[in-house]
């Protein structure tokens, strides 16, 4: 068998021709790494990473030159970080910060070249022991567990999720995006969302993420009871997330086949697909094993971003995917509401770098139970939930499935209404239960028809009859 060399030191050389625009010779590349090699170490190793498809070498011997392959992908980890935005961003001096995530705070805020170049360590997810090893404290869990639990009875799962729905829809895809580094404001976010009216001006994949993190939060909430850390959820989340945003559309939905660099970062993602394959599976199961919703959470957001698994759109799916256990589980969701960008950055590079989670950790706590006081006023402003309307929730969705999927204008709407409520709800309840599906209908629009499990396409259709002469939203 070949002899192999080390990731730490494979990743040295990547990072050194990338400092040189991506292709470099021997010489460039022996002056850029962090510590000397002799001539003959050095040629093994590019030969080796030449030979594993990491590298490209053009010319001959002595004078070749080594460059990153066309299919290596840069992510940038602060994209758009500088562009300004009409909101305040929030202020990292919020968060309290422990004295170990000050110390990885100070450590990744340094210039690259005095950052160490570190390959994926996969001794980090293979230590992890579900119910054993624990991110989060006791205290830090049962301190989450009382802030984000609903004041009702236990009901069916996401049943907190959809009675917040439109305010998540709006808080969770606009936070999201702004770490993202998207320049759309909350209000340009609340009129594309319940209207579809892009902000003038703007990029247009600016609002791609933003519909499409609305699409993926419709898509976890309303499969409330199937969802969790297993190969459907997560490639179909990523796939969501990831539509008409990536160069290879294919690579939505499916793991990745190219080596990646994570832009102003010193770590280099695995870069052979079967590992990847192997880790993101151990990944799910292990996340599957964790019994608490929170340490759930958070070991996803750390060890997701950390695999890297996706050629782009893995950040999203960690944050989005951090809600599975509380909408299923009926906890107050995660929204990210007020998250300083640039801290929640540093500490996914404390986690890529470092692979130590305490920053990342108190941005986590202090972001929970932010979201966790804001969606119990919003509860609070909402009231307590109808019980007729909840008795016949799910008369109530067959219903609105049915009309939408089989396009009935408003006549025809009516007399289906009336049948239904014939066929299917007792006899005292019937002319309540039609009044009820009546408003629905009427007020079913672009920000709400995710909860019924309708799909966009199946709701514009709808509307051409529904609305017609109307112009369709985009």
């Amino acid at each position: 068998m070949p002899q192999q060399i080390k990731e730490q030191d494979a990743a040295a050389l990547v990072d050194a021709i990338r400092q040189h625009g991506g292709i470099a010779g021997q010489k460039e590349i022996a002056a850029s790494l962090p510590q000397p090699v002799s001539e003959r170490t050095l040629q093994f190793r590019l030969r080796r990473l030449v030979d594993d498809g990491r590298l490209v070498r053009e010319g001959a011997r002595r004078t070749a030159r080594y460059r990153l392959p066309a299919t290596y992908a840069v992510v940038d980890l602060s994209a758009s970080a500088e562009t300004p935005r009409k909101e305040i961003q929030p202020s990292a001096t919020a968060v309290p910060l422990s004295s170990a995530a000050t110390e990885i705070r100070n450590y990744v805020s340094q210039p690259l070249e005095k950052r160490r170049p570190v390959g994926y360590n996969r001794d980090f997810l293979d230590s992890y022991q579900p119910n054993v090893t624990f991110y989060l404290s006791a205290e830090d869990r049962a301190r989450l567990a009382s802030a984000g639990r609903p004041n009702f009875e236990a009901q069916a799962a996401g049943t907190y999720a959809k009675q917040v729905l439109n305010r998540l829809l709006i808080d969770l895809s606009w936070n999201s995006s702004r770490l993202e580094g998207n320049t759309y404001s909350l209000l340009d976010t609340k009129r594309l969302i319940e209207f579809g009216l892009e902000a003038q001006g703007r990029d247009q994949l600016e609002a791609q993420m933003i519909v499409n993190h609305k699409e993926a939060i419709a898509f976890l909430v309303s499969e409330a009871d199937e969802i969790g850390f297993n190969r459907h959820t997560i490639l179909n989340l990523h796939a969501i997330l990831a539509h008409n945003l990536l160069r290879d559309e294919s690579a939505a939905g499916r793991l990745r086949q190219i080596a990646v660099g994570i832009e102003k970062s010193t770590f280099h993602p695995l870069a052979v697909p079967q590992l990847i394959e192997e880790c993101f599976n151990q990944l799910l199961a292990k996340a599957a094993a964790i019994h608490d919703p929170f340490e759930q959470a958070f070991f996803f957001m750390v060890q997701l971003p950390y695999l890297q698994p996706f050629d782009d759109v893995n950040k999203r799916v960690s944050r989005l995917g951090a809600n599975i256990p509380f909408i299923r589980q009926n906890f107050s969701p995660l929204s990210f509401t007020d998250v300083p960008q640039s801290l929640y950055t540093s500490g996914i590079l404390g986690v890529y770098e470092l692979n130590r989670h305490q920053l990342l950790k108190d941005v986590f706590l202090w972001a929970y139970e932010r979201s966790a006081q804001q969606y119990t006023a919003v509860r609070q402003s909402l009231g307590e939930p109808d019980p007729f309307r909840f008795r016949y929730a799910a008369s109530l969705r067959q219903l609105v499935q049915e009309v939408v999927r089989g396009r009935m204008n408003r006549p025809a709407a009516n007399n289906y209404v009336a049948g239904f409520a014939e066929r299917n709800v007792e006899a005292a309840d019937q002319d309540r239960f039609r009044q009820m599906a009546e408003s629905e209908l009427l007020n079913l629009h672009e920000g709400n028809f995710a909860r019924y499990q309708i799909r966009p396409s199946e709701f514009k259709s709808w509307q051409d009859v529904w609305n017609p002469g109307t112009v369709a939203l985009p």
